[in-house]
């Protein structure tokens, strides 16, 4: 397994107020995603634990663009992937960002 970390500053916190969302499931070979409200509201960590190794560009290019898109100030993400392709990694993010300002 590898394990990916990634911090960014956000220039606001998320809206909403909900604590916590999960998205995806990994047993569907697909990835699950956990997002919960933990951090300051100007920063956002995503930890990854992917059984695909050699594609941590890949993942950075995804989770920066997640993170210009939504501006998840306040969140830690932990992402469990079964091998989704990028596409799918920045649908379940973004779901879990909507679901956390629902």
């Amino acid at each position: 397994m590898e394990r990916l970390t990634f911090r960014h500053a956000t220039k606001a916190p998320l809206a909403g107020r909900k604590p916590l969302a999960i998205t995806g499931v990994v047993a569907s070979g697909n990835l699950e995603v956990l997002l919960e409200r933990t951090l300051p509201p100007d920063a956002c960590t995503v930890e990854i634990e992917t059984p695909v190794h050699g594609y941590g560009d890949v993942w950075e290019a995804v989770v920066a663009d997640f993170v210009a898109r939504a501006q998840p100030g306040g969140l830690r993400i932990t992402i469990n992937d079964g091998g989704a392709r990028p596409d799918t990694v920045s649908l379940r993010l973004l779901q879990g960002a909507r679901l956390m300002e629902g």
